[in-house]
């Protein structure tokens, strides 16, 4: 097995570590997910990069690099619904373009044809990790000021304000999370015709 998949199996492999830093509650938590996040986030970049410049790049690696992708966010939006700090309606938006998206790839790939990531897809990536990286810091901030004695309406205002911080950039992700879906469906057509 080459690098760029070493290194997408490490991503995978992470992402129990990042979900029981969100959901345990210890003091700086989303500082412990942020951190794991961020190291899961920088083999995604790395592994296209090693790919393309060495000549490594395998069906492995174009099926198992965006499944990885999408188990890490995903898993991200899933533990943030649960933690309070998204909407499930943003989630359930995500979770379809993926199936659709991924059914796409599964027909393909019966057909013996392998569909990579397209520029769009790669552009909905960086801005769903953006997204998640903004709500990680409102959410560590937020931590900070709790262990400083300060007004608890001060803490609740605060709170609030992140809320609807973190919950804007998730939408604007989740907006070019559509526009990727629509242009990959029309760019993969060949493969949902109903004939």
């Amino acid at each position: 097995m080459n690098l760029p998949n070493k290194l997408t199996i490490l991503r995978i492999v992470l992402v129990p570590f990042f979900i029981a830093a969100i959901l345990i509650p210890f003091p700086l938590h989303y500082l412990a997910a942020l951190a794991v996040f961020g190291a899961a986030s920088l083999t995604d970049m790395f592994d296209g990069k090693i790919a393309r410049k060495r000549g490594l790049v395998t069906n492995f690696g174009k099926f198992c690099d965006p499944l990885a992708d999408k188990i890490l966010v995903l898993s991200a939006l899933v533990c943030f619904i649960q933690n309070g700090l998204c909407d499930a309606i943003l989630v359930i938006v995500v979770l379809f373009r993926e199936f659709a998206i991924t059914s796409i790839r599964l027909i393909a790939a019966s057909e013996g044809k392998v569909v990579a990531a397209n520029i769009w897809g790669k552009v909905k990536t960086v801005t769903q990790i953006t997204a998640i990286i903004i709500v990680f810091v409102m959410q560590i901030t937020l931590e900070i000021f709790t262990m400083i004695p300060l007004e608890p309406a001060l803490i609740s205002d605060l709170s609030h304000i992140f809320y609807i911080i973190g919950e804007a950039a998730l939408w604007i992700s989740t907006v070019f999370c559509i526009i990727s879906g629509v242009i990959y469906l029309i760019d993969n057509k060949q493969f949902i015709s109903l004939e």
